[in-house]
């Protein structure tokens, strides 16, 4: 994700200061306060990266401080110039399959995808996107609700009745042009389904292609059965791995249920970070962020493996 720096610091100000913790989510640990975000602009582009840290129990890090990241582009260490881990909003679209396999499982991605919304912060803004034989906005081009309309959209949900075939490639470059479209600065798209695709126009690397250049993170959730012959768990990894996120494949209603509250604790929970690019050579460079152990245990560190730089005249 590139993005100028002026543009960051507006969309994270005004600082605010040091939150009280978010609430507990039941079986997982409580957030601590969270830090105010620090800004060190200039006139260049910045790349901005979405970063989970996690200890050993997978348990979520959320009050490092901006001197304990490293970044590294291309192997060069970077400096940061934007740091945040603040709970700003998001703006996240939510990508439900409706194909006529799904009619055994609908209820369980309804209950999901409202628990979802009562683990997030109140002010996001979510829309909906269903798929099968072809691809529907269910709330109405550029409509939105934020999570804490919890009855409104159980009513959006309750309007999606699966038929038809998976035309699941083709809903996620919509999901992508709705993004596009949000003025926030961190966007999310969830993507819940049983199966592959077998209806679509896109491809799976054009999907992938436009997954790369997107400014967003990624979480799959694939209920699929095993012996499914459209599943394609490979394609759910690759998305959520391309873009920072992460893949489910919860095997019942009650596993559902936990993966989407984890991806909204998870969306609250993370950082970000941005840099200038140091090079626009339109090439894709690689990315890593590193933080020290604490207590002597090491710390797992989540991010976009790269980006494709802009190519600037030198």
């Amino acid at each position: 994700m590139k993005i100028t720096a002026l543009a960051l610091a507006l969309l994270f100000l005004p600082a605010l200061p040091a939150r009280p913790a978010l609430p507990a989510v039941p079986g997982l640990p409580a957030f601590p306060a969270l830090q105010p975000p620090t800004f060190h602009t200039t006139s260049s582009e910045l790349v901005v990266l979405p970063v989970v840290v996690t200890d050993k129990h997978g348990g979520y890090v959320t009050d490092l401080p901006r001197d304990s990241f490293g970044v590294y582009d291309n192997g060069r260490k970077v400096d940061v110039q934007l740091f945040s881990n603040e709970d700003t909003p998001v703006t996240v679209g939510l990508i439900v399959d409706a194909s006529s396999s799904m009619a055994r499982k609908i209820g369980e991605v309804i209950a999901a995808t409202l628990a979802f919304a009562k683990s997030s912060n109140p002010d996001d803004e979510l829309f909906v996107i269903r798929f099968n034989d072809d691809v529907k906005d269910v709330m109405g081009d550029s409509t939105t609700l934020h999570a804490a309309d919890v009855e409104a959209l159980q009513q959006v949900l309750m309007s999606i009745h699966p038929a038809g075939r998976t035309a699941l490639y083709d809903a996620l470059m919509e999901g992508f042009e709705r993004l596009d479209r949000s003025e926030r600065g961190r966007k999310v798209l969830i993507l819940i389904s049983d199966g592959g695709d077998n209806a679509s126009v896109a491809t799976a690397d054009r999907v992938l292609e436009r997954a790369r250049k997107s400014n967003a993170a990624i979480y799959t959730i694939g209920i699929f059965d095993d012996m499914d012959p459209d599943r394609n768990p490979r394609l759910l990894k690759s998305l959520a791995e391309t873009t920072g996120g992460e893949r489910f494949l919860p095997k019942s209603a009650g596993p559902l249920l936990a993966a989407c509250q984890r991806i909204a604790r998870e969306i609250r929970a993370g950082y970000t970070i941005g840099y200038a690019p140091p090079d626009h050579d339109g090439f894709f460079h690689r990315v890593r962020v590193t933080v020290p152990p604490i207590d002597g245990h090491t710390l797992s560190v989540r991010t976009r493996p790269g980006y494709f730089a802009d190519a600037h005249d030198q």
